[in-house]
């Protein structure tokens, strides 16, 4: 494996419309939002939650599920049950989410805390399925407990296919800026492929990150939102060619076709709510966009934000004609 554009999992964003977005721009794979062990096995039947977090669209070619969870056991019947469904391609663990109701169960980032039970975890689901597996985690949790070669190298004598790992630690959360060269560091004492994550906002950042790390890939996540171009821009540097940067109105009609999907698979009412982060960042850096996003944050129905989207694509190609 060389140079694959990976997106990442972000919860409340990576569900089948922002990752087929993204496979349409060139990524080569996509995981789901994070999926817990625990309340998938504890969830009845046909529960709506879990039903839109392991929907699969027919166009996804290469989409893993990410697990996340502390206890060995659970996590194996949750990896189980996760492959019997056949849809999904890899099992993901995450093993570095750090927000504090996840940390505060011992689960995410948290395991890095305790590296004899992120291997026990890693373990159990790795006899529990046939598909590949992966491993998603940070470069420590705080200064104290870099300790990020622990779970890899668990990772790695377990037959895992990759490790991804977030140049932060559990501390900072996403402040300060992403530690390239401790990636770097770490890549250089592992075998397994190494995927790097974090800060990847512009295609020159691919090629830098790349450069500096020696990292088997690139892992995208809140770069793409409200950009899934960036996967065929990074593509496009890195392979030395021009830039094909997109225009406004294609903005604009890419933001209208995922809101569409989005009411098309959620309903209107959560489709449109949810919608609004997502039509936040398309119209980043528009004349007026603070005043567009209030009325956007305001919108519950689809034509609403139908008519303010192609009020602005219509400026958007009149401005382009000028």
């Amino acid at each position: 494996m060389k140079n694959v554009l990976c997106l990442a999992p972000m919860a409340g964003i990576t569900d089948w419309p922002m990752r087929v977005l993204c496979y349409r721009m060139g990524a080569d794979y996509a995981c789901s939002e994070m999926v817990s062990a625990i309340g998938l096995m504890c969830a009845k039947p046909h529960n709506e939650t879990y039903r839109r977090l392991l929907t699969v669209h027919p166009e996804e070619t290469n989409t893993a599920a990410q697990l996340f969870g502390s206890d060995p056991v659970v996590m194996g019947e949750a990896a189980a049950r996760l492959t019997a469904l056949g849809r999904f391609t890899m099992l993901d663990i995450n093993m570095g989410c750090p927000a504090r109701k996840v940390v505060s169960g011992g689960d995410g980032s948290a395991l890095l805390l305790d590296p004899d039970r992120a291997y026990r975890v890693m373990e159990a689901v790795r006899r529990n399925t046939t598909l590949p597996c992966t491993l998603k985690t940070r470069l420590g949790f705080d200064e104290e407990h870099m300790t990020a070669i622990h779970l890899c190298r668990a990772a790695q004598s377990l037959g895992f296919s990759w490790v991804a790992i977030h140049g932060r630690t559990r501390a900072q959360q996403y402040s300060g800026t992403a530690d390239y060269a401790a990636i770097g560091e770490l890549k250089a004492q592992l075998s397994i492929p190494v995927i790097a994550n974090g800060d990847v906002f512009a295609p020159e950042d691919a090629v830098r990150i790349l450069q500096q790390t020696h990292a088997d890939g690139i892992m995208i996540g809140r770069g793409c939102m409200g950009n899934p171009w960036l996967f065929r821009t990074a593509r496009q540097a890195l392979q030395g060619r021009p830039i094909q940067k997109e225009t406004l109105s294609e903005r604009i009609d890419t933001a209208l076709l995922q809101a569409q999907w989005m009411v098309d698979f959620k309903g209107e009412r959560l489709g449109i709510v949810e919608m609004r982060k997502h039509v936040g960042h398309y119209i980043s850096g528009l004349h007026g966009a603070t005043a567009i996003r209030r009325q956007v944050n305001l919108m519950v129905t689809l034509q609403e934000m139908r008519a303010l989207l192609q009020a602005l694509r219509e400026t958007a190609v009149q401005e382009e004609e000028a």
